[in-house]
């Protein structure tokens, strides 16, 4: 599991690195996708690259995410792809692992100047946020706070599937926390706004990170309180209401929405 807290020793040959091209993960064919790159391994193979961001201790050794350019990778030796291609095929710890390296490295690259003045931004706070030596504005990576939410209606739990996506999955809703809004009334506003249905009784269920790209999922159930379905095209393909063993295609345990629909049936 990644320990996230600041690295206190320089850059040694056995630190973990979590190796990128672009948006997309760099591992090796020759060993499980598991095994993470260490820094000495990175060296020999793709040669001499940058430190990288500083992404905590994995394993009890620092950590850090580094980018290399996409013609150093041999399609004989090296497989890439976004990180959803890693979805399911390792653990949930090295996913969440991954996925803060691809925000850590995401920030870094978009912010690499002053949105204030323009000024070049410099590592700052123990490598936690990027500073402007010109004006001192320092800049955090952004999480962007979501609600997803399991609606019941008795033992019926509702699904849709999201317009303009191939996912092939029927999931729970899920929207954005706008400003000045809490995470329950997101649920409330989201239901209403997506499906046409009014619900009550919002409950918090757990968290997961969600790094496409910085999303920080906030899991709810909540009852349904009246209206009938009516769907807002422009984000919902169809949506219906299900019992349990007659769902369609639904997202992996290792989901949050996975989670929150394996829940429901469990407790309905």
């Amino acid at each position: 599991m990644l320990e996230i807290k600041p690295i206190t020793e320089k850059p040694a040959a056995h630190d973990y690195v979590f190796v990128f091209t672009g948006r997309d993960v760099v591992v090796s064919l020759m060993r499980p996708p598991e095994q993470i790159w260490s820094r000495q391994e990175v060296v020999d193979v793709f040669g001499e690259v940058a430190v990288g961001e500083p992404l905590g201790y994995w394993s009890g050794q620092p950590c850090y995410v580094v980018e290399i350019a996409h013609e150093h990778v041999n399609a004989l030796e090296h497989v890439t792809g976004g990180l959803l291609s890693l979805f399911g095929r390792i653990s949930d710890a090295a996913f969440a692992a991954y996925g803060r390296a691809l925000q850590m490295l995401s920030w870094r690259r978009d912010h690499r100047f002053c949105g204030r003045c323009g000024g070049d931004t410099l590592p700052s706070d123990g490598g936690r946020a990027l500073a402007c030596p010109d004006c001192g504005h320092s800049a955090y990576p952004r999480l962007n706070p979501c609600v997803i939410v399991a609606v019941g209606r008795g033992d019926e739990l509702l699904l849709a599937e999201a317009a303009g996506r191939a996912t092939g999955f029927h999931s729970t809703l899920a929207g954005f926390i706008e400003p000045g809004e809490s995470a329950e009334e997101a649920v409330v506003r989201e239901v209403q706004e997506e499906v046409g249905l009014v619900v009550n009784n919002v409950r918090y269920f757990q968290s997961q990170p969600w790094p496409f790209p910085s999303q920080l999922m906030l899991g709810f159930f909540a009852d349904y309180a009246g209206g009938e379905i009516v769907v807002d095209p422009e984000e919902i393909a169809q949506a219906g209401w299900y019992r349990k063993g007659q769902t369609p295609r639904i997202p992996p345990p290792s989901s949050i929405a996975g989670q929150l629909i394996a829940h429901f049936f469990a407790s309905a």
